[in-house]
């Protein structure tokens, strides 16, 4: 990410060489018509900001603490490169050109850096959103994921074929469950966590007996939790 701002302040750079070259090494008169007039420095000091301005909306861009809000933010790096692009076409052609007015380059300036910033603002609200919802989904398949993860260490763990067979089904059920929760599953979930102790230690014990009981148990924890589930949808 960092890498990445740095070379966008590199094309940045470039193209502001490029555009104070283009406005001083072009004629200065063409036509009878000078290009240093009255309205040239405050047409040239705004569009420059407007230079400014889109290193700081790309700045907004590339500040991302991941690599996942990096992968959000790829849009509003997209509208800044095109907004850098656009700033240095249309700025220079109003500015290089005699005939044209300056101000109307400072006009053109403020305009794309206006549009630039709206459209970074709107994409950065749109990956915060996004973010916000994927914060939610984690937060809420949390407990699958991890009593899942519990229940592999289980079966990699036991000894005996039969204790193995039992641990599987336990696996199998909640890797293919519903994977959201929700507050009204919370009693069940906390059984199903208990009762996944309780499989560990009879695994461990390599008590075929007690890990049939435990792993039909947890199934039946398991089958109503999935019913509650799809009650709740």
């Amino acid at each position: 990410m960092k890498k990445g701002f740095t070379s966008y302040v590199i094309c940045w750079a470039i193209l502001l060489t490029l555009f104070n070259l283009l406005c001083f090494v072009t004629p200065a008169e063409w036509y009878g018509f000078n290009k240093f007039g009255g309205s040239f420095w405050a047409g040239y000091a705004v569009i420059t900001l407007a230079f400014i301005g889109q290193l700081a909306c790309a700045y907004k861009a590339f500040r991302a603490e991941n690599a996942k809000k990096f992968f959000y933010n790829l849009p509003l790096i997209t509208v800044s490169y095109t907004g850098l692009i656009l700033t240095l076409m249309l700025g220079e052609l109003c500015m290089a050109i005699p005939d044209v007015p300056n101000w109307l380059g400072a006009i053109v300036g403020a305009v794309v850096l206006a549009f630039t910033a709206v459209a970074v603002i709107k994409a950065s609200a749109a990956a915060d959103i996004v973010e916000s919802v994927d914060k939610k989904v984690a937060e809420k398949t949390a407990f699958l994921r991890m009593a899942t993860a519990d229940a592999e260490v289980i079966l990699a763990s036991a000894k005996s074929a039969e204790v193995k067979a039992e641990c599987k089904k336990v696996y199998e059920a909640l890797r293919y469950s519903d994977p959201m929760s929700n507050e009204a599953l919370s009693v069940t979930e906390a059984k199903i966590t208990v009762k996944l102790d309780e499989l560990k230690a009879v695994a461990a014990a390599d008590d075929a007996e007690k890990a049939k009981t435990a792993a039909e148990e947890l199934m039946l924890l398991i089958k109503e939790r999935n019913a509650k589930c799809k009650a709740l949808k």
